[in-house]
């Protein structure tokens, strides 16, 4: 048996020196505080100044910004006219000139916003980073506790931060001489930051005792403080001050502040720690065997407080804002797939009640195309409403997810009931992917306009993709279980699945679509999702001696940088599925500029500003070692030779 606390707690992330790169979280799924080397935000300028905002960020937080009495909705954009078979469809898609004002601001909004800054001072000032020396900072999985020491111009202090496990609750112990505490409410913006500080008259702030109401154009929302200390309102600022050298400071973000020792004995972490899926590598001395098992650690912590909420994840979860704050439901597999697979099946729940929620949106918008059942919108807020952009409307690939997902979860603990509950999802998803599949006469198509996974393509230019081909062929053969099951006639899906196009190949090698002979010249860029069709899923039409031939060649000519934090998890997959742990391993680990773990555990893409994290990484990650962990249908895990690995509460891949 693991010895779960002693494996944990080895992976605690330590910081001995400002790192921007690195800063520390802690959350619940749906609140998160991102805090500096101090356990709070004190250094904020210069994070920002280094491209990683401190943000503190809710699922529930979002903003709009107002639009001087207009009313913008997307029958207000201009939409692209594309030709498919004959009869016109429209998405929204180009910036048209004269409506460049209602394509940015349907873009832009609702976007999340940033709650608070909460900074130390030290002597009624802010404090410079030249200033702190000392530091340890160490963030105790364990507990989800973050504790800070360090000093300040040679005066020692330490900070514990803490968050509630079931509220919307920090809490601080703050220790030392001459310090205070000061909240600052910003503006919200779309921006990475979330915070626009120059706009103090856009908002109202006004306090009732110890409790901030905020008023922000359509939000509403309360901070409460709970405290031994002063207060000193000022504007959109409060500062806090107190008589002694120790202090313990809660706030309530529209929740009654627990204490900071309530929360301290708070069961939760250790409870998530003793029940989800582990792997203990200790057996296998070598480094490649420990950065897995550090990198495994520490994105299941990650992933726990960013990605388990009401909403799907966006790309940086609640840290900072990528695309405004809004999810991409293609990448939600990417993010939280692996949780049926490693004994955490109920934190996907929610996310799912809330794709449930929206499906009179998903078949609105096939029925916009004159298609059957639900599509799911690629880049939405919490309203479902999708957001114009010159690719996002175009991407079909999000379509099965859903459909993969429920039979992950409905194979660790099957029943009746749970297929009743979501087969108006499935029959909807497989209704649309059906009707979207054009038929030629002999055999039922992908084509124009669509942009693959692989973005590099152009629209009209795309035929048969190969991975959404096969993904989609395999979404609709688990709806047709699904019907099976529960005793429905599927007879349409299966048509359609057992006459679908052949995959494209040439020369021993699969290529990116029908149309693209030279893959491997001029699109050997941007995601291979060729590895995908015989890696994220278990094609029974792929030829085992092509793949591997076309994984050859993708790590001979792919242009490496271009690739994204998941596309190595999904290669992984390939090789896992093609008997090469090694290479899986490898793959991985691999050196690359997306591919790289920080201290803090996450995934940093390293040549975007934009994205100084990408949660879709951690997730793959896991993903991809559940398979090679623990196999998939009656294949056993496999590992290099010479490792040994004790594996617990982790579940195989679909069969």
């Amino acid at each position: 048996m693991i010895n779960r606390k002693k494996l944990i707690s080895k992976h605690n992330p330590i910081l001995t020196s400002i790192a921007t790169d690195s800063p520390l979280s802690v959350g619940n799924g749906d609140f998160a505080f991102t805090a500096d080397i101090t356990g709070m935000q004190s250094l904020y300028q210069h994070y920002e100044q280094n491209h990683f905002p401190l943000c503190t960020l809710s699922n529930w937080g979002w903003h709009t910004s107002p639009t001087n009495g207009k009313t913008f909705t997307m029958d207000d954009l201009i939409h692209t006219e594309y030709d498919y078979a004959g009869r016109k469809v429209y998405y929204p898609v180009e910036r048209k000139p004269g409506n460049e004002e209602v394509y940015d601001w349907l873009r832009h909004n609702p976007h999340k916003f940033n709650l608070c800054r909460i900074a130390l001072y030290f002597q009624g000032r802010e404090i410079k980073p030249e200033e702190i020396s000392n530091i340890r900072q160490e963030l105790h999985l364990y507990e989800g506790r973050l504790e800070s020491c360090f000093h300040i111009n040679g005066n020692p202090v330490s900070v514990s931060t803490i968050c509630d496990s079931e509220n919307d609750v920090l809490a601080f112990r703050i220790v030392g001489s001459d310090l205070s505490v000061k909240i600052s409410f910003p503006y919200g913006h779309h921006g990475m930051g979330a915070s626009d500080w120059e706009s103090p008259d856009r908002h109202n702030t006004t306090w009732q005792g110890k409790k901030a109401i905020r008023k922000m154009d359509d939000v509403d929302y309360s901070v409460e403080v709970s405290a031994e200390c002063n207060l000193n309102y000022d504007k959109h600022e409060c500062t806090i001050t107190w008589p002694d050298d120790t202090v313990e400071i809660s706030l309530g973000f529209n929740a009654a502040p627990s204490s900071y020792q309530q929360i301290l004995s708070q069961k939760h972490w250790e409870n998530f720690w003793s029940e989800v899926g582990i792997a203990d590598f200790s057996q296998t001395q070598n480094a490649k065997a420990a950065e897995l098992e550090r990198r495994i650690v520490l994105s299941l912590y990650l992933l726990k407080i960013q990605s388990t909420g009401k909403l799907p994840p966006a790309e940086t979860g609640l840290t900072v804002n990528s695309w405004y704050g809004r999810f991409h439901t293609e990448m939600y597999l990417w993010n939280t797939a692996f949780l049926a697979l490693w004994n955490m099946g109920d934190y996907l729940l929610p996310g799912l009640e809330w794709f449930e929620s929206i499906m009179p949106k998903g078949c609105k918008l096939a029925d916009d195309n004159g298609y059957k059942g639900i599509r799911w919108p690629k880049q939405p807020s919490y309203t479902g409403v999708d957001a114009p952009s010159i690719i996002a409307p175009l991407l079909v690939w999000q379509q099965p997810h859903i459909i993969y997902m429920l039979e992950m979860l409905y194979q660790q603990s099957p029943s009746k009931e749970f297929l009743l509950k979501y087969w108006d999802m499935v029959e909807g998803l497989a209704d649309f992917m059906a009707d979207f599949l054009h038929h030629d006469g002999e055999k039922y198509n992908l084509i124009a306009p669509l942009i693959p996974a692989q973005e590099a393509h152009k629209p009209t230019d795309v035929l048969n993709p190969m991975f959404e081909i096969e993904y989609f062929r395999f979404g609709l053969n688990i709806a047709i279980e699904w019907g099976k099951r529960l005793g429905k006639d599927c007879t349409q899906w299966k048509t359609v699945s057992e006459n679908i196009a052949e995959l494209a190949i040439e020369n021993g090698l699969y290529l990116a679509h029908a149309l693209c002979p030279d893959t491997f010249e001029n699109f050997n860029k941007d995601h291979p999702m060729m590895s995908g069709a015989y890696g994220l899923i278990p094609s029974d039409r792929i030829q085992a001696p092509a793949m591997k031939a076309t994984l050859d060649k993708i790590l001979e000519c792919w242009q490496q940088e271009t690739m994204w934090g998941w596309d190595f998890a999904m290669m992984a997959m390939c090789a896992g599925r093609l008997g090469l742990p090694d290479l899986a391993i490898d793959l991985l680990l691999m050196d690359s500029p997306k591919n790289q773990y920080v201290a803090s555990g996450n995934n940093f893409q390293r040549s975007r500003n934009d994205l100084p994290l990408y949660l879709p990484g951690n997730g793959s990650l896991l993903l991809a070692l559940a398979l090679i962990l623990a196999g998939y249908g009656e294949s056993e895990g496999q590992l290099p030779e010479g490792w040994k690995v004790e594996v617990e509460n982790i579940s195989k891949f679909p069969h």
